[in-house]
């Protein structure tokens, strides 16, 4: 266990290393040998470690994933559960879909995350990798959905878990503009997105409170 934890910080440096390198260009200009040299780590300790060059890359993937995704996270837990009013609660989450989707900043960030899961689609051991913290995600976002679902803000003929993945979907769906050569003006689409999540969620008919367990 002792020779386990004094290695964790070695083969930490490692990764680090290959995330850094990932957002600086394509997985296939990656070689162990050149992370080696970067790090002083041994080649052979590398593989034992990871067993193979795909999973060091693997092991940076979720990496990368989960940093993003824990981001969110605290993000939404901050503004969503705080709310004490619809008010506060539609102030709050709106602007944040509207961020996630819409900040030219972010756009590394959407990016990113689509290469890990297309990444993941043809890797079993990195899908199964980040598919605990994709869960993670969904449930966060869930919780925050049915914050509002119960104080009668949103809808509550829908699955707030549903809910929590068409959000997810609106920001990935953001990657294909992206790469347009015709983006569609920020402006055009921070106005759908207020009316997806103004018009289609918010509870139309004011419902009693309840108390949140």
């Amino acid at each position: 266990m002792a020779k386990q934890s004094r290695s964790l910080p070695v083969m930490k440096a490692v990764v680090d290393v290959v995330v850094e390198r990932l957002f600086e260009g394509d997985e296939s200009l990656i070689r162990i040998p050149d992370v080696c040299e970067a790090t002083g780590v041994n080649y052979g300790s590398v593989y034992h470690h990871f067993g193979s060059r795909e999973g060091v890359i693997d092991a940076a993937y979720e990496q990368i994933f989960s940093a993003l995704a824990r981001e969110d996270i605290d993000r939404l837990r901050e503004v969503g559960l705080a709310s004490s009013s619809r008010e506060e609660y539609v102030g709050a989450i709106a602007p944040l879909i509207e961020m996630m989707t819409t900040d030219d900043g972010r756009r590394a960030r959407r990016a990113m995350r689509a290469r890990v899961i297309a990444a993941a689609a043809t890797r079993p051991v990195l899908r199964e990798l980040i598919g605990a913290t994709q869960a993670r995600l969904t449930a966060e976002l869930a919780r925050v959905i049915e914050h509002g679902q119960g104080r009668g803000w949103l809808r509550r003929d829908l699955s707030a878990r549903a809910i929590a993945v068409v959000l997810q979907g609106v920001v990935f769906g953001r990657c294909l503009d992206d790469v347009s050569t015709e983006p569609i003006a920020a402006s055009d689409w921070s106005r759908t997105m207020y009316t997806l999540f103004a018009d289609l969620l918010i509870a139309r008919v004011e419902q009693p409170s309840e108390a949140v367990n």
